[in-house]
């Protein structure tokens, strides 16, 4: 037996459907409701129009009360400091050669670029403690090239003076020989 104790669950329970005619209901009423809200939203611009006439200056926060509220903001005044207005901007209004302030990441991109230049510049100078280390190394290893090329150049001159001599008493061998 499974541990509810009954048999079958909720899972067995009948369905319901709405019918096509509700659904065309619901539509028709949806539509109507779009209908009358157009309306009441034209009448409340015309007056907002010939308000704007009368008045002798121009109000920026009629405009925004005027913007299409989706959801819950119609119901609900929200006041929310954090929250900015979505402004779209006009591509004549946006300025290509004037200065653009760099972010934060850009910033610290073009720093890091102009120090390892420095760094570079100081490197090939001599200045830093790596390039004076790798030239001390460079030193060192010079010596010892030098050193070993004057090592090979002894043992090769020994080498031609003990074949020669070898030359020079077989020589004589074969003279004595003879």
């Amino acid at each position: 037996m499974p541990k509810g104790g009954k048999k079958g669950g909720h899972k067995g329970r009948m369905r319901t459907y709405t019918s096509p005619e509700e659904i065309d209901a619901q539509m028709k009423e949806e539509k109507e409701r779009k209908k009358n809200e157009e309306e009441e939203g034209a009448a409340v611009n015309d007056n907002q129009s010939e308000d704007k006439l009368t008045a002798s200056g121009s109000e920026d926060s009629d405009d925004e009360g005027s913007q299409k509220r989706k959801g819950v903001e119609g119901l609900i005044e929200i006041e929310n400091p954090n929250r900015a207005a979505q402004k779209t901007k006009k591509v004549t209004d946006i300025e290509l050669e004037g200065p653009r302030q760099l972010s934060r990441r850009e910033r610290e991109e073009i720093e890091k670029q102009k120090a390892k230049e420095r760094y570079m510049k100081m490197h090939l100078a001599g200045k830093t403690d790596q390039a004076k280390a790798d030239l001390a190394r460079l030193a060192i290893i010079r010596k010892q090239r030098e050193e070993a090329a004057r090592k090979k150049e002894e043992e090769r001159k020994a080498k031609e003076a003990a074949e020669a001599a070898a030359a020079a008493a077989k020589g004589l061998h074969t003279l004595s020989l003879k």
